[in-house]
């Protein structure tokens, strides 16, 4: 009995539509991203051996070498609510598109009576403007006049709080070269005014040195997770 030939088909597979899907997602990630804006000044901040990690969600408070203050808010939502709040309470008048400018842009450093117009520029504008800007008045006194600092922080807490998110935890970024330490204090000091004893200091991260009490530290930790 004659044996059947099945006849032979071609095991190549047509990866054309596949190709096109991968490349129609890869282009709507890349559109749909938000990369995080850069920051208004250069910071050169100091070496450290600290082993812990920034956590997600802070504010971000930056002297640079001049003694300046900059005032930054990570979350976008947090954002829009802190800059819809201060429009309000301090009678900006500002438009939808000034108000995307600040929930887009990197952090603030201007005083309220300059931010409309600070808010108006183009980014790039904006980034040569950051060069000359005065920084946000910070001083010792719980005046939300002329402390704006501490506008700025007790404003945000509130947002947080009306948003159901957890309070923010709060960074402190000095440049390392900076010899304005009375600027630093008086941020420290507007922080502990407002009960806020717990932040972090932004550093460079260096080698922990061999032998020490923080390399031992580690070490055990490292030989616990295996």
């Amino acid at each position: 009995m004659p044996k059947l030939k099945m006849p032979k088909k071609s095991t190549s597979i047509d990866m054309t539509a596949l190709c096109d899907f991968t490349l129609l997602l890869l282009t709507f990630f890349i559109m749909s991203a938000k990369f995080k804006p850069q920051e208004a000044v250069e910071v050169v901040t100091p070496s450290s051996t600290s082993t812990k990690e920034i956590p997600m969600g802070f504010i971000q408070i930056t002297v640079d070498k001049l003694g300046r203050v900059f005032y930054t808010v990570d979350n976008i939502k947090l954002k829009r609510n802190l800059i819809e709040e201060v429009n309000k309470t301090k009678n900006l008048g500002l438009t939808e598109t000034e108000k995307n400018n600040f929930v887009n842009g990197p952090s603030v450093g201007v005083p309220f009576t300059k931010l409309k117009a600070y808010l108006a520029l183009p980014p790039n504008e904006q980034s040569r403007y950051d060069k000359e800007a005065s920084g946000v008045p910070t001083d010792t006194t719980k005046s939300f006049t002329t402390n704006e600092l501490m506008y700025w922080i007790n404003t945000t807490r509130y947002q947080a709080q009306i948003l159901d998110m957890d309070q923010p935890r709060f960074v402190i970024k000095v440049d390392g070269q900076t010899p304005y330490v009375e600027e630093t204090n008086k941020v420290i000091s507007t922080l502990g005014k407002l009960d806020i004893y717990r932040f972090s200091y932004i550093t460079n991260q260096k080698p922990i040195p061999p032998g020490t009490a923080l390399w031992d530290k580690a070490n055990a930790a490292a030989a616990g997770a295996k």
